[in-house]
């Protein structure tokens, strides 16, 4: 064992509860991520407890508590007012029939349950009454090393739960850390067998990586461990795939994925990149393929500004769109005048949902990927778009999510930026023009000018509502009259 002395400022509840686990005659320390966290200067963001007392005598000392997992040595215990904390009694594990969770457990030793923990890293305890880390693994070394190892045989530990597969990846990018040879060729070996975790929880994994602030390096390191081929073959696929370098002179598809994961990661660590504009030439003015005219401050405020407006719905929706947008590439490759991917963003979008529903995705989530994807393109004529068609699209919820996937697409690319700031700009004047409080007219107002109900009613009513977008039709009375217009010509048996 090696003792460290550090600083771990737990909330009072937490204190309190490790306080009455002692003077009951137990020993209390906490463990896990928030020492971790805490040696690497992270602000913990969770605080739990592991402890010699057994789940019974913890419900007996404790007014409030919760059997979460009580067969398995875990409570929740009443501290700061709602706020409950993780109680663990120290155990070893038997042997774990279904490479998830072990088939029962033993209640032992601080050390016994240092040793049946993942990683070193994450199996340091911290001891409140002497203000010291606890190490029975080595962990305090790999932190300083900056290191990711397994304790002990990485082959049995990642035998034991293969989610710690997907795990090993998400720690590494997350801390920066080098994954250690052997923790590293099991891995290699074995990544076939993460596809033996559910579907919920490989997908729980994904976004914790894509989410982190460190999606790049977590994909990179899927990708280089061949996992990536057996749980997303349509992302590994990327890989190798060429594009046109007029377009795309970052490189092929993959390349260009891991820019703008990149990208992403920039904008969550509240770092948005800003282009040097005299790094670019212009390509198409009339398609808006030029560099823009912001300035690197009005880049960065308009990036931020789009992201305050997305929930995280739509926070998660971008993610996984920012990883999944080019996947219809491969299928739809072609070379003619160039290289071209033609309707690879319809594509991409079926493919999406099918991968998201392997992956058992929300039904919303699914589909506002999709809807992301299958749009991700309609950047290039955004300036043709009818003004009723444009502001439908800028009044739509997920307006931004469209905005910012199409400028991460850009910045990973050519980085012609003209097309989002008119798009930014345009969703800016969208939001500041008040919507009307209702329709200018309605079904009855049609059926009270002679109208039958039916398919036809609606689409006059979409017809009006356009015309009115346009600014072709500013009042009632204009409206009652173009429908008028219209139903005049109508058979009677309309």
């Amino acid at each position: 064992m090696i003792a460290k002395t550090m600083t771990l400022e737990p909330p009072a509840g937490a204190l309190a509860i490790a306080a009455r686990l002692r003077d009951a005659g137990h020993v209390a320390y906490f463990c896990g991520g928030a020492v971790r966290d805490a040696l690497m200067g992270v602000r913990p963001k969770d605080y739990d407890l592991a402890t010699s007392a057994a789940p019974d005598e913890v419900e007996r000392l404790f007014e409030r508590t919760v059997p979460v997992g009580k067969a398995f040595g875990v409570m929740l215990v009443g501290g700061d007012g709602d706020v409950f904390y993780e109680v663990a009694t120290f155990r070893t594990d038997r042997d774990y029939a279904d490479g998830r969770r072990p088939d029962g457990v033993d209640f032992s030793s601080p050390e016994e349950d240092a040793k049946r923990r993942d990683f070193t890293i994450n199996a340091l305890f911290y001891d409140p009454v002497r203000k010291e880390a606890v190490d029975y693994v080595g962990g305090l070394d790999d932190i300083a090393m900056r290191r990711l190892r397994a304790v002990g045989d990485p082959r049995a530990r990642f035998s034991e739960d293969k989610l710690r597969l997907l795990r090993a990846v998400r720690f590494a990018a997350r801390t920066g850390f080098a994954i250690e040879p052997a923790t590293w060729n099991a891995l290699v070996e074995m990544g076939g067998e993460s596809t033996c975790v559910s579907p919920e929880r490989i997908a729980a994994e994904f976004e914790g990586m894509l989410t982190g602030g460190r999606s790049r390096a977590a994909f990179d390191l899927l990708k280089q461990s061949g996992m990536l081929r057996h749980i997303l073959p349509e992302v590994d696929a990327l890989a190798g795939v060429e594009q046109p370098p007029d377009f795309h002179p970052e490189g092929d598809v993959w390349e260009h994925t891991l820019l703008l994961l990149d990208e992403m990661d920039q904008v969550r660590t509240g770092r948005p990149a800003a282009p040097d504009p005299s790094a670019f030439g212009d390509v198409d003015a009339s398609r808006g393929m030029t560099t823009g005219d912001f300035s690197a401050d009005e880049h960065v405020r308009g990036v931020l500004e789009s992201r305050e407006r997305m929930d995280e719905h739509l926070r998660i929706s971008l993610a996984w769109a920012a990883l999944l947008h080019d996947i219809g590439k491969p299928p739809t490759f072609s070379v003619s005048d160039r290289i071209r991917f033609n309707n690879h963003d319809k594509e991409g979008a079926l493919m999406a949902t099918e991968a998201l529903r392997r992956l058992r995705r929300p039904r919303r989530l699914i589909e506002t990927v999709s809807d992301l994807i299958a749009r991700h393109m309609h950047f290039a004529n955004l300036r043709k778009m009818r003004n009723s068609k444009l502001r439908r699209w800028l009044a739509d919820p997920g307006f931004p999510a469209h905005l910012e996937l199409h400028r991460l697409d850009c910045m990973a690319s050519h980085r012609m930026l003209a097309n989002w700031q008119f798009g930014l700009e345009a969703w800016r004047k969208e939001l500041a023009t008040p919507p009307p409080h209702e329709p200018i007219i309605g079904g009855r107002d049609l059926i009270a000018l002679g109208m039958t109900p039916g398919p036809e009613t609606g689409r006059l009513l979409a017809r009006i509502e356009d015309a009115r977008l346009e600014g072709e039709i500013s009042d009632r009375e204009e409206a009652l009259a173009t429908a008028r217009a219209y139903i005049s010509q109508l058979s009677p048996k309309s």
